[in-house]
Parts: C-alpha cells; structure tokens; sequence
C-alpha cells in the first residue's frame, strides 16, 4: 500500500480587499465550489518501476492518479475491459475504487511493495510511472466523486492541451526523490492541481459522459448549478432555473438531463441531502434546522428523504453509525 506524506493545510482568512476582489471574480467558478465541498486534497505520490511481469492492485480506500512515464501495461478496472496505458498516459480514478496495473503475464495479483519503488540503474523499456493518491474529508465527497466515471485516460497525442504535465511530473520527481522541508505541502499542491486540469481536460469533451462536472463546464447549464450551490435551500423550479440559463423550459430541461445524468428536481434533492450529511457531521445545529437551511419544510419530511438515501436516519448519521451509501 502506499504511505503518502501527510500535512495540515493552512487557510488563511480574507483580509484585504485584494481577496474580496478576488472572490468576487470567481463567484461564478462552481468547478472551484464543488472541489471545496468534496474537500479533496492531494495525499502522497511514488515513483514506481516494478520489474515484469507483473499485475499490481491498488486498493479502494483513496482517489488516485498514475502519469506514466515509459507504459506498455493494461490498466483493469472493475469487470470491464482493459484499458493500454502508454506512454505519456495520465489515468485518473476519480473515487476510491479498486485497480490492477498489469504487464506481461504473472501468475498471481499481489499489491504494491516496496521493491516496486524506483532504484538506481532500473531497466530501459519496463514500465515507469507516477502514483499519486487523495483524501476525501467531506461525508459526501466519496459519493460525489463516484459520480465520475471509473477511469479518465487521458493520452499526451491526442490532449495536445496537456503538455504541461511534464512539467508537474518533473516537480513531483524532484520532491520525491528529494525530500525537504515543504515536500509533502509541495507534492499536495501539485496534486491538487493536476487532479483539477485533468478533469477540465475530460469534462470539456463532447463525448464526455453526463455528470455534475459536464454540467458545470457547459456554458448555460453551469449558471442554473452556480445558482442551485449558492442557494440549494430555495424552492426551484424548472422555470426558474431556465431562465437563469437562457433557455427554455423544454431546452433546459432536455439539456440539463443530457450533461448531468438527471433531471433538475432530482439532482436538487440529492444535493440538499449531500449538503444535511456533511452539516450533521460537522456542525451541532439541531436536525430541524438543518433540515430547513436545505429546503425541507417538515423535519419528517427530511429524516423520510434522508433515510432513503443513506440507509439511516439523520440523528444515527450525526452520531456516526455506519450505514450502506445508497443512491
């Protein structure tokens, strides 16, 4: 397994109108939004050269990343295909989920070692590579991010926009191979950054699958989330968000369910009850309260709705009872 490099982040609050300037220009940035209600951050990354062949499993306790420097292996996600990995290859797992890294033909699957780490004088031509892993802090985070689909390949002939990512590669290797004072801030931070170009990079492609994120890059769309994630307590309609999109009912509605995956009363109640989960967790105000802050006129209604998506009830959720994640 891997053993990142830890730290504590460090906001400071605005106080200057420089920040409040700042603030006021990126109103609009929901991408930048919806991170900080994920709260992701980079973990910790290795540089890895395991000798072939091999098949190495990486468990589904963290998001990860892999930027491969020489490829030539098969990435297995679930029970679909694989996917080849070459060179130049960025592959994003978006949400904790389970993943084999294969190449040649070994005889069993084992997990990552310690002897996979890159040495001095590694052989020319075997697979090399970056991994990077994230924690999530928000309940909900985990959810949210497994919206995405299981795996972004992301190949360095065809996303000509990505060439900058030598340039973070080579930021990580050097904080890698060279441990200092800083390095686990340094390496969080590039992380950080690369998780958010790649899912720029992907969401901004026609063939992109549905998601909240698609629906944040798209033009129109993204005005109607901005306005649900500023006030998601507010009783909206579908007239009233197509307006804010410019669009007509009918367009809105068919637009919204083909970049988001679902319809806007259902993507509002979801969100409502993603935002109660992660207040339950961690704030004191009384259930009923929070239950209005989100919408729910009755605090029946709310623990009827909140119950059927987590498996438990509001107060078993505060008091942190483990309970499945429904959808």
């Amino acid at each position: 397994m891997l053993d990142p490099l830890r730290f504590f982040a460090y906001r400071p609050r605005p106080a200057d109108g420089l920040s409040l300037l700042a603030r006021e220009a990126q109103s609009g940035d929901l991408l930048s939004g919806l991170l900080r209600t994920v709260r992701l951050r980079g973990d910790g990354a290795v540089h890895l050269a395991p000798s072939p062949p091999f098949a190495i499993e990486f468990g589904d306790t963290a998001a990860m990343v892999h930027i491969f420097e020489r490829g030539g292996c098969e990435l297995h996600v679930g029970q679909g295909e694989p996917t080849v990995v070459d060179e130049g290859a960025i592959v994003l797992l978006p949400g904790p989920r389970r993943h084999t890294i294969v190449s040649g033909s070994p005889e069993v699957v084992r997990g990552l070692e310690r002897r996979d780490l890159v040495a001095p004088g590694d052989r020319v031509g075997t697979p090399r590579w970056l991994a990077g892993s994230f924690a999530v802090d928000a309940p909900s985070g985990g959810q949210m991010l497994a919206e995405l689909p299981a795996a972004i390949v992301l190949s360095g002939d065809v996303d000509r926009s990505l060439a900058w990512f030598d340039v973070s590669r080579r930021l990580l290797l050097e904080e890698i191979a060279a441990p200092r004072q800083g390095s686990a801030a340094m390496i969080s931070r590039i992380l950080d950054l690369l998780f958010i170009q790649i899912i720029r990079a992907w969401a901004s492609r026609p063939d992109a699958d549905p998601s909240w994120m698609t629906g944040a890059m798209d033009p129109q769309i993204g005005h109607a989330l901005t306005a649900i994630h500023a006030h998601p307590g507010r009783q909206w309609t579908v007239a009233r968000l197509a307006s804010i999109a410019h669009l007509s009912r009918s367009a809105f509605a068919q637009r919204f369910a083909e970049r988001i995956g679902q319809t806007p009363a259902a993507y509002v109640a979801q969100l409502r009850l993603e935002i109660a989960a992660d207040h339950l967790r961690a704030t004191a105000d009384p259930i009923n309260a929070i239950a209005a802050e989100v919408g729910y006129r009755s605090n029946a209604a709310f623990t009827r709705a909140f119950s059927r998506r987590y498996g438990t009830t509001p107060r078993q959720w505060r008091a942190g009872a483990d309970a499945p994640i429904g959808r």
